[in-house]
């Protein structure tokens, strides 16, 4: 179970030793810095949860070819300075990769772990032209972007409306970093497909929205996208209800998922759509696995019905490939493990999956998304049914702007 610390505030580290066999060898240190007390409460335990039960789980096997992981976990409270504080600390112990599940936070880190060149995964979060690894070399998304989810939202769009030229879509996003991070990419996409695009930013925390909704139904969009989390879906799905707009033109970024919806009503958010970048649901064997060897046996790090679901399906799936990107390293480059070697061990997986768990990725020096394919998937009352295959949409237009973007970080604009 988490630490009580980390919800006061109190910095938690966390070492987990499967016996005598691989306390021998160095550990590898991962810095896992969460939000868990302010903006990411809706996603964080089960993030936490997750990649501790993999670390635990790869310790039990005998660790990294005997190197146990050591995780260096602790609360930054969704604030830039206290993630900076915390990454120095981190790094100071020996740390040679962090994630911090955080935009504000990962944003304020990322110059410092550029400058160390320490490893800064930085999944579903941060910098969207991260992916271009030439400019951010080690900065690792590792996942579709929300650029990449973007694209692949408006192909679903045009594939599923007669005439995309003649097509109205609205875009409503909380108005901060993680909800303005898309723009660029749907003003890019409306002006070259041709539809009608809307902004209809909504003020924090978002919970009065019903202005907003008024808006939209006037404007009398085809299809309506989501950058939002948790409850605010509940309360967006409310306000679509009232102006009498069907949840089925909903389709929403990544953050939403089965326990979002319990509020709202199982049954009446059938309809409801979301991009995909991990599949969820307990049926792996990798999954199983964990479910027979930590919760069967009393040594989950957290609630068993979590397991499966959308975050801790996203971490879980992230805390696999690192320990992928970590085993290369040591494979191809000898102990002991730095960050430098467990860059070029990420940028050696090729059509990686994580065991069946997301679409393959190939990670490069010069592309660190790994290619960019998710899916659309609705839901049916009781589960999320994919609509689409795994597809990276738009991709010419995609790196155009990445290019675009990360062509000014490195000029100092």
């Amino acid at each position: 179970m988490f630490k009580k610390q980390l919800l006061t505030l109190m910095p938690a580290v966390l070492l987990i030793f499967a016996g005598n066999a691989i306390a021998a060898k160095e550990p590898i240190k991962f810095g896992l810095t969460l939000d868990y007390t302010k903006a990411y409460v809706f996603a964080t335990p089960s993030f936490g949860q997750a990649i501790e039960d993999y670390v635990k789980y790869v310790n039990m096997k005998g660790g990294i070819d005997g190197h146990p992981i050591e995780l260096l976990n602790s609360d930054h409270g969704n604030e830039p300075q206290r993630g900076i504080e915390a990454y120095e600390r981190k790094k100071r112990e020996g740390a040679i990769a962090f994630e911090h599940l955080s935009t504000p936070v990962s944003k304020a880190v990322l110059p410092k772990a550029m400058n160390d060149k320490v490893v800064m995964m930085q999944m579903l979060t941060g910098r969207a032209d991260a992916a271009d690894g030439e400019v951010f070399p080690y900065i690792f998304p590792v996942s579709p972007t929300y650029w990449a989810m973007a694209a692949n939202i408006i192909q679903y769009i045009a594939e599923s409306v007669d005439d995309i030229k003649k097509a109205k879509v609205a875009f409503t996003y909380l108005d901060y970093p993680f909800g303005q991070e898309p723009i660029p990419i749907y003003k890019a996409l409306s002006e070259e497909l041709g539809f009608e695009l809307k902004l209809f930013p909504i003020s924090l925390p978002g919970t009065d929205q019903s202005g907003v909704w008024s808006n939209i139904r006037r404007f009398k969009p085809d299809y309506v996208i989501s950058w939002s989390f948790a409850q605010l879906h509940n309360i967006a799905m409310t306000e679509m209800k009232r102006n009498r707009i069907p949840v089925d033109k909903y389709i929403s970024v990544i953050w939403i998922s089965k326990n979002d919806l319990k509020s709202y009503g199982f049954e009446k958010a059938k309809g409801v759509k979301r991009v995909e970048g991990v599949v969820t649901g307990t049926d792996s064997p990798i999954v199983q696995d964990i479910l027979k060897t930590l919760y069967d046996t009393g040594q989950g790090s957290g609630p068993r019905e979590n397991v499966g679901l959308l975050y801790y399906m996203a971490a879980f799936t992230e805390m696999v490939t690192v320990v992928e990107g970590m085993r290369l390293g040591l494979e191809k480059y000898g102990a002991p493990l730095t960050s430098e070697k467990l860059k070029m061990g990420l940028e050696s997986l090729k059509g990686f999956d994580a065991k069946g768990l997301m679409a393959p990725i190939t990670i490069t020096p010069a592309d660190h998304q790994g290619g960019g394919q998710t899916r659309i998937a609705e839901w049916d009352g009781s589960e999320w049914v994919p609509q689409s295959d795994w597809n990276a949409a738009y991709s010419d237009l995609v790196w155009r702007v990445i290019k675009e973007h990360s062509t000014k970080y490195k000029s100092g604009q």
